[in-house]
C-alpha cells in the first residue's frame, strides 16, 4: 500500500525535505508527501523496455526529446507532484520552466509530450488522480501500462485484463484508446499500440505484457 505522511505541506517544504540519496520515491499529493511502493522486478523491466522503445524512436526521428533519471510534474494549480515511471520532455521548452535548473521540475504542457504510468497497488492514483491532473494541465499523451491487470474493472474489464490505456487530449479532454494482449477481447487487440505523437511506433501491448511475465 502507498503509505502517506499526513502532515500537509508546500511544493517547497517538499523538495527541501526530499532525500538526497531516497531508498524510496515520494511524490506530493495534494500537499501530502505520499511514499510510492517498492517496484517488483517486473515493474522495472517494463519501464526499462518502454523507455528503450521510446528513445530509440525519438533518436529516429531526431526530435529534440529526452528522457530524465528523476524529475517532478507539477500542476500549476494544487500542492502535489508526481515523479512519473516515464516522463518524456520537450528539451527546448525547458528555458520556459522556472523550477527545472534547481528543482528538476516542469509544469507546462509544452515541455511535456507524453507521460507514461506503470501501474502497481496504487493503480487509483494513475487512473483516478494523475488522469484529472496531467488532463487538466494539458499533457497531449498520457500511457497507463497495467501489464498485471490491477486496475479497477471499470477500467480495464470484467474479467481483468492486461491493458494499455492511451489517453490523448482532444479540445481540452482525453478520450482513450485500449489494446490488450494475445488473450484480449479488444477491438484494438494484436494491433500495434497508437500513439499520436509517435504514429509510426511499431510495438504492440503482447510485447510489452511478455517483458512483464518474464
Amino acid at each position: 500500500m502507498t503509505q502517506a505522511l499526513t502532515k500537509q505541506v508546500t511544493f517547497d517544504e517538499f523538495i527541501a525535505w526530499y532525500p538526497e540519496n531516497p531508498q524510496r520515491r515520494y511524490e506530493l499529493h495534494d500537499g501530502v508527501i505520499v511514499e510510492m511502493p517498492p517496484p517488483t522486478g517486473d515493474h522495472e523491466e517494463v519501464v526499462g523496455f518502454l523507455v528503450e522503445e521510446i528513445v530509440a524512436e525519438y533518436r529516429r526521428l531526431k526530435l529534440p526529446y529526452f528522457i530524465p533519471k528523476t524529475a517532478f510534474v507539477k500542476p500549476l494549480e494544487g500542492k502535489s507532484a508526481y515523479s512519473a515511471d516515464v516522463l518524456l520532455l520537450n528539451r527546448p521548452n525547458l528555458i520556459n520552466e522556472p523550477l527545472w535548473k534547481k528543482e528538476s521540475t516542469v509544469s507546462s504542457s509544452a515541455s511535456i509530450p507524453l507521460v507514461v504510468e506503470v501501474v502497481s497497488t496504487n493503480w487509483r492514483d494513475d487512473y483516478h488522480k494523475k488522469l484529472a491532473d496531467y488532463e487538466e494541465m494539458g499533457i497531449a499523451e498520457y500511457w497507463i501500462v497495467d501489464y498485471a491487470a490491477l486496475g479497477g474493472r471499470a477500467f480495464i474489464g470484467n474479467p481483468k485484463q492486461p491493458t494499455i490505456s492511451v489517453y490523448q487530449l482532444i479540445e481540452g479532454e482525453y478520450q482513450v484508446s485500449q489494446f490488450k494482449g494475445s488473450d484480449g477481447r479488444s477491438p484494438a487487440f494484436g494491433d500495434r499500440i497508437t500513439s499520436p505523437i509517435f504514429p509510426e511506433l511499431t510495438l504492440t501491448a503482447e510485447q510489452v505484457f511478455q517483458v512483464g511475465a518474464a
